[in-house]
């Protein structure tokens, strides 16, 4: 055996293992992937909500403090207390208003009050945990096992990309003596699977690569904004850190001004208020996004101080906490309209049907009787190591 052929074997051996311990939860993603792609239109198909009062456009926002006031009196008695304010990335027209039990209460099971962001009119307040969407976001996230799940499937992310990368290389070689995409419609069965698993897999390589890779940073995302808060916001806000928190907050439609003036060209996405995850507890922290597909998921704060509201620092994000926003839309496919969604859901699809055959093709070898290896020699195939044997 020459090292060439060993070495092969090697990469295929990686290939086999990487993808057998990874392929079901990887389908497990992708099929929950699928319907998040489209999150939007299935609520907005499944559930009924308010929608915000038609307006000219040109139309002044309602003033936040007021749409403040008019959301928490809204709000369930259970969580009185703001965290976030946030412009819906989907509807220009409407607000949310993220409530908790208290201010150090965990922020992922806060409640989200919807408000007119013209008039500052309540629209709805559903509980969005029984919904088709969040099941899936949540299977798709962390498999409803928090941080440790995140974490989990962040390591079936990697040897996603590993088995993506020995498949290629033990693929490359065996089209020396196959011309590219050939389909042996005559060949016994295995043989035509095996062929589609190939030809399908080598098709998604880029995309798989992507997604797997941004996939696996997401996973991330808690370790990375705990990073930001005791790094970069620490240090923005270390000169108040024995200040005592304000007894009187100031306008939070002047804070949102302020900052925005400050950072032209840029809009507010989101306010996190005094003593919350993403602030001080003596400052609003306003963050700001541009105003393209990819500044739009570039986020700066600006902290204004609650108590007198002048601005006190504004940052460029970390390269870190930037790699994690450029990957969330790139991960989703939901930055470009329908057609990249549709573009996204059939590659996902495609995805899906390399995962299930190379799943029959290892379960085709492991049949008593059955081997891979005779029916692709029986059938003229390569005597090489291939994607999923």
């Amino acid at each position: 055996m020459t090292p060439a052929t060993r070495s092969l074997r090697r990469w295929g051996a990686v290939h086999k293992w990487t993808s057998l311990i990874c392929t079901i939860f990887m389908l497990m993603l992708c099929i929950t992937g699928l319907p998040l792609i489209f999150h939007h239109e299935i609520d907005e198909l499944l559930h009924s909500e308010v929608k915000p009062a038609e307006v000219a456009p040109g139309t002044p926002f309602a003033d936040l403090d007021k749409l403040l006031a008019n959301a928490m009196a809204n709000a369930p008695k259970s969580m009185p207390v703001p965290h976030f304010l946030i412009w819906d990335r989907d509807d220009p027209n409407a607000m949310f208003v993220s409530v908790g039990e208290s201010l150090t209460s965990d922020p992922t099971n806060n409640r989200f009050v919807r408000m007119d962001s013209h008039t500052g009119a309540y629209l709805d307040s559903p509980d969005v945990t029984g919904r088709f969407t969040y099941i899936m976001l949540k299977l798709h996230t962390d498999m409803f096992a928090g941080l440790p799940g995140k974490l989990f499937l962040g390591l079936m992310g990697i040897l996603f990309c590993v088995a993506i990368i020995s498949g290629i290389v033990v693929y490359v070689p065996s089209m020396r003596k196959l011309d590219f995409g050939t389909y042996r419609s005559q060949r016994p069965r295995i043989v035509r699977w095996l062929d589609i698993h190939n030809l399908a897999g080598i098709l998604l390589v880029m995309w798989t690569l992507v997604v797997g890779f941004t996939g696996v940073i997401n996973t991330w995302a808690d370790l990375v904004l705990k990073m930001w808060q005791y790094g970069q916001l620490a240090e923005m806000t270390s000169q108040y850190r024995d200040r005592a928190p304000p007894t009187r907050l100031t306008s939070l439609q002047s804070a949102v001004t302020v900052a925005t003036d400050t950072v032209p060209g840029m809009t507010p996405s989101f306010v996190a208020f005094p003593g919350t995850l993403f602030s001080s507890k003596s400052h609003y922290a306003v963050f700001l996004k541009g105003d393209t597909p990819v500044t739009s998921r570039l986020l700066k704060p600006a902290l204004i101080d609650a108590e007198t509201g002048k601005l006190t620092d504004s940052r460029d994000m970390p390269w870190y906490v930037t790699t994690l926003f450029i990957s969330q839309p790139l991960h989703f496919g939901d930055y470009g309209g329908m057609p990249l969604k549709i573009l996204w859901a059939l590659l996902d699809v495609l995805t899906i049907i390399v995962l299930g055959t190379g799943v029959y093709l290892w379960l085709r070898r492991r049949k008593a009787g059955v081997s891979v290896d005779r029916a692709i020699a029986r059938g003229s195939a390569l005597d090489t190591p291939v994607l999923s044997r």
